[in-house]
């Protein structure tokens, strides 16, 4: 039995202590993914507070989801978000691949449009310039992560009709098979709620947190190549990014 840290008298809520002794007994290995917590009144018992108290820290760690509820069955550690790190130019593909993940991509269309005035402007093309978009859904473990939209030149957009975009990631494709070697990548991060669209897609409720990202990938020699949206499930996935202070 993991040997939790004694709830004090403090400026703390009780429910708070017990949170963040769990949280920490979790992040530290001693509960590892879908080990099954002690139930409530063995955990009011440890931590010498309410049921009540208890509960309301177990829902506070669910609405985080750090873990979840089986009814008649208990409380079980959540496995972690996956996550791909901003350190380096790559593919979802080909970071989750590496990790170990099984990927799929559903490709929900392909096709060649006039480019919506924001995407003219970060490809440099003219406004009202045909463009190829496709639009597929990440697969993660078979479950949906991400909603990608992404616009290409029409040349390179057709030739890609002849790929497999479901299992292959475009950035690969473009080195490996095209000979077109990438630079860097700008990327804007912001959130939003899920509307219907993204709902349907992603497999979540509507109004649900997404991680929107804007990345516009850049030839070698700089020249725009590849503009995306990409959509991210709020509870399934994040990003991470190692900074240094520098003089």
């Amino acid at each position: 039995m993991k040997n939790f840290r004694t709830v004090e008298l403090s400026p703390i809520p009780l429910y708070t202590q017990v949170k963040e002794n769990l949280r920490d007994s979790i992040l530290d290995g001693s509960y590892p993914a879908h080990a099954k917590l002690p139930a409530e009144s063995e955990l009011s018992t440890i931590f010498g507070v309410s049921r009540i108290t208890v509960r309301q820290a177990l829902n506070d760690l669910q609405k985080e989801g750090v873990i979840f509820k089986i009814p008649g069955k208990g409380t079980f550690v959540a496995k972690p978000k996956a996550f791909q790190q901003l350190t380096q130019l790559e593919g979802f593909g080909e970071a989750m691949s590496r990790m170990g993940y099984e990927i799929y991509n559903q490709v929900i269309s392909h096709k060649i449009i006039a480019a919506p005035p924001h995407v003219a402007q970060q490809l440099k093309l003219p406004a009202g310039a045909d463009v190829a978009e496709i639009k597929r859904v990440r697969h993660l473990n078979r479950e949906p992560v991400s909603l990608e939209v992404t616009y290409l030149a029409t040349d390179i957009g057709e030739r890609l009709l002849r790929e497999d975009l479901a299992s292959r990631d475009i950035f690969l494709i473009l080195e490996n098979d095209y000979g077109i070697t990438l630079g860097h990548a700008d990327l804007q991060v912001d959130a939003m709620l899920a509307d219907d669209t993204l709902a349907h897609a992603l497999r979540v409720e509507q109004g649900s947190a997404v991680l929107r990202i804007e990345r516009l990938t850049h030839r070698a020699d700089g020249a725009p190549l590849d503009f995306e949206y990409l959509y991210f499930r709020g509870d399934a996935f994040q990003y991470r990014l190692q900074i240094a202070r520098r003089p």
